[in-house]
């Protein structure tokens, strides 16, 4: 039944206006916007709704990840535009280094991830897969 329906993922935000200068002027993104909220066009023909919640309270886990084929070059790029990246130390040497990127390709656990945050708080990532 639901295999063939058109689907989309959505999220909240605290100040839909900052939310669009965020994503539409610091991450480059193409983003509509009516009166129910913001609509996130991604690759593939993907789209997210965002959508402005007085009591929002920002997601504990990553809620948006962008596969890019050099991670150093996207996160550099991003922090020249003001982004902040998180540090984590997951334990077991799973942690994110000096650039904030926790470097698994070379540990073979996984992608390249560096996390960032939006103005609300939500937890995204950019991430190299190879």
């Amino acid at each position: 039944m639901l295999q063939d329906a058109h689907s989309f993922s959505g999220f909240s935000v605290k100040d839909q206006a900052r939310a669009k200068e965020f994503y539409s002027q610091t991450l480059g993104l193409k983003v509509d916007e009516d009166k129910m909220g913001l609509t996130l066009k991604l690759a593939d023909n993907h789209d997210v709704f965002i959508y402005a919640k007085d009591d929002h309270a920002p997601a504990s886990f990553t809620i948006l990840n962008f596969v890019v084929d050099d991670i150093d070059a996207a996160v550099d790029e991003l922090k020249a535009k003001g982004l902040k990246f998180e540090s984590y130390d997951f334990g077991n040497g799973a942690k994110t280094d000096g650039k904030d990127i926790m470097r698994g390709l070379a540990a073979n656990q996984g992608p390249d991830i560096a996390w960032f945050k939006d103005p609300d708080g939500n937890i995204m990532a950019v991430l190299q897969n190879e």
